[in-house]
């Protein structure tokens, strides 16, 4: 087993941790029905229709 020959720094061991730990961006998918952009697999917001089928009533925009 090896054996560390020199120390390493917190701020070398954090950036590199961070780097190999970096979080992606959500991919969106369009909705069918509305072409609005929404995550997948989830309930649109604007139109408030999952797989074909309404789940939710869509939210009102209040001006």
């Amino acid at each position: 087993m090896g054996v560390q020959q020199h120390r390493h720094s917190k701020a070398r061991v954090r950036r590199s941790r961070a780097e190999a730990m970096k979080m992606e961006a959500p991919n969106y998918v369009e909705c069918p029905k509305c072409h609005e952009f929404k995550m997948p697999h989830r309930i649109c917001p604007s139109c408030g229709y999952y797989n074909e089928n309404i789940t939710i009533a869509p939210a009102k925009k209040e001006d």
